[in-house]
This record gives C-alpha cells, structure tokens and sequence, in this order.
C-alpha cells in the first residue's frame, strides 16, 4: 500500500516545487519596464466644468499599461508587436526609483492639466488668473553638465538674474548661446535657495534634439497657480504622464461652449499641449491605437509631430492599417486643428440632414 502513494507524493512535491518557481520568477525585477495597450477612457466622467453643458458622444483619453518586466512579461512581449519590453535606462534618471519615475510622471500629468485647462478657456473666450512660479526640473540629461548641478523637483526661477515666469521665456532667453557658454540659475530645492552656474551643453546625438543645445533638461514644465471661473475639476486617478493634454482640453472646450464637438461620435486621441496649444508627440502611440480600436473609438486624433521619423502621425496611420480597423485617424498640430476638424464634421452632418429633409 505505502509503495502505491509514491508516485502521489512524487507528483505534489513536483507540483509544490513548479509552483515556487512561478512565484519567484514573476518576483525576479528584469532592467526593463513592459508595456501594452491599456483603455480608452471616458473624459466626461474624469472633468466637471461648473454649470458645463453635455455631450451626445464621448471624448477619450487613451492609456498604455507600463509596469516593471519581469520574466514571464518578457517572455509574453515577445508574441505581440503591441507588447513591449524597453530597457529601464531610458527611462530612469541614473540612481532613479521606480516610484520616484511615476511621481515624475505624475507631475508632467499635473502640467497638462493646466495647460489644457488655460488651452480651452481661451478658446471658449473665458478669462483665468494666473500666478507663476518657475521652471520645475523633472529629469536631466546625465551625460550634460546640468546633470552636476541640478536634480528632480528643483525650481529654476532666474536665469542670469532675470526672473523666469514660463518655459517659452527660458527657452527664449537661451536662445543662441554655444556650447561651453555658462548661464547662472536661481534654483530653489525644498525650502533652501541656491545658486548655480550651469554650462550650456550639447545634447546627445541619440536624442534627435530640435536644437543642438541647451541646459540638458528633459520634459521641465511651468509651475504655476492657475484660478478658474466656472471652476474646472479633473480626476485623473493615478494615470501619470503629460500625453492627455490635448483630450483633456477638447473635453473641457465641449463642456465650456454650447452645442457639441462630438457630434454624437467616440472620439479619442493623445498628445501634450502646451499654453500656446502645441500638441506635442508622446510615446506609445501604437499601443494606444490598438486600445481606442477596442472601445469601438470612431475618430483618433494623432500628434503630426516632425520631432523623429516616423512621426506620430505616420506610425497611428501604419497601426491602423495593421489592425484594420475602421477608426479615421486625424493629424493634429494644434488645438485648434482638431475643433476645426470636429466643426466641419458637424457642419457637414447638418447639410447632410438638411438634404434629406428637404
């Protein structure tokens, strides 16, 4: 009898030991972050304008899933061209945290906020007051000097003793000068405020850079103060990042102004925007196709950007054509290309309807 439970026995502690390996290997962090097509989510039920009007459709943000690799994610990336695995290095600032990354994420999020929000109130003609701070330091480029100097979360609020409101006035004032030049910056870090005196520095080949050089900070933003009436509130959860610019300002433009954008439609998009109502390019542009193309999305708006080739236009277009899907993606350079798209929908559904009427 006891030589008949033996291959039982055999078989649990064989099973108890695959089991253990699971478990240590989904444990075991790879230097890589995965990523996958996440959702389209619903704007309407993420920003409240006071008094706002409503929408027959819907206008979506889009959203990649991004976590730490880990062996079986690595593994999983590699049957799916819309699963990715990049090294953390591209990401991570050298001696950088994962959470310290997605609070750096969460503060270029809390950037494009405001500036939608500013985007779409001067649209809809509706004044705002602003207090401006500074320039917040969210990542520097570790192979330039600024990388010596500065860190995330600082806040640059002169340079050369000419006191800085916005990011536009750093760049201008930066304008022209050469590598090796030095400029000094007022930078306030926690509660202490210090000098520095910074080189100007040539960006590295790698990053495609518009300009050849500047101070070596990548994605710094405005920090300010910005007072709204009606009042403007958006619950974004824990989506971080500043590529829901541009579809959180067309939300909150529908919600300021009469009639509907919408025209009834599904309409998502990516992009950041900046005060002027740039939209600027973001990664996983792909990724995010695939998810509008899930939730059934009729119009994708996508950054037309000439930053990199392909840009994020050419490369929504050639996803789409790989998932064949029916959704029209739109290229967009500024706010206003996509309310001019979405008006001319409109006017063209009226003539349609009036047509038929008569």
């Amino acid at each position: 009898m006891a030589r008949n439970k033996k291959p039982g026995i055999r078989r649990s502690w064989v099973l108890l030991i695959v089991l253990i390996l699971i478990l240590l290997l989904n444990q075991i962090p790879l230097p890589y972050f995965y990523s996958q097509p996440g959702e389209a989510t619903a704007l309407a039920d993420m920003i409240t304008v006071e008094e706002g009007f409503g929408e027959e459709g819907q206008f979506y943000l889009t959203t990649i899933r991004q976590r730490r690799a880990n062996v079986p994610l690595y593994i999983w990336a590699q049957f799916s061209d819309y699963r990715e695995v990049v090294p953390t290095d591209l990401y991570l600032q050298e001696n950088e945290t994962d959470e310290e990354y997605f609070h750096r994420q969460e503060m270029m999020m809390d950037s494009a906020q405001q500036a939608s929000k500013m985007v779409a109130y001067e649209k809809a003609g509706f004044e705002f007051d602003v207090e401006y701070k500074g320039i917040r330091v969210t990542e520097v480029i570790e192979k330039m000097d600024a990388s010596n100097h500065l860190q995330e979360g600082d806040l640059i609020t002169e340079l050369n003793r000419e006191t800085l409101q916005t990011l536009e006035e750093m760049n201008a004032l930066l304008e022209g000068k050469k590598a090796g030049e030095e400029v000094e910056l007022t930078v306030q870090r926690g509660d202490q405020t210090q000098t520095e005196t910074v080189k100007v520095d040539t960006f590295p080949e790698e990053m495609n850079a518009e300009s050849n050089t500047g101070l070596g900070l990548l994605y710094p933003f405005t920090q300010r103060s910005v007072y709204f009436d009606p009042e403007v509130t958006i619950e974004a959860g824990a989506i971080g990042g500043p590529s829901a610019g541009l579809m959180f300002a067309l939300e909150i433009y529908n919600q300021l102004t009469e009639g509907d954008l919408t025209g009834g439609m599904d309409v998502a998009g990516t992009g950041s925007i900046d005060d002027e109502g740039n939209v600027g390019r973001i990664g996983g542009i792909a990724q995010k196709i695939v998810a509008a193309d899930k939730s059934g999305v009729d119009i994708f708006f996508a950054p037309d950007d000439d930053i990199a080739d392909p840009s994020n236009y050419e490369t929504a277009v050639k996803t789409a054509e790989d998932i064949n899907t029916d959704m029209k993606v739109v290229p967009v350079k500024e706010f206003d290309d996509a309310v001019s798209y979405l008006e001319s929908r409109l006017e063209e559904k009226t003539v349609n309807e009036t047509d038929q009427a008569s």
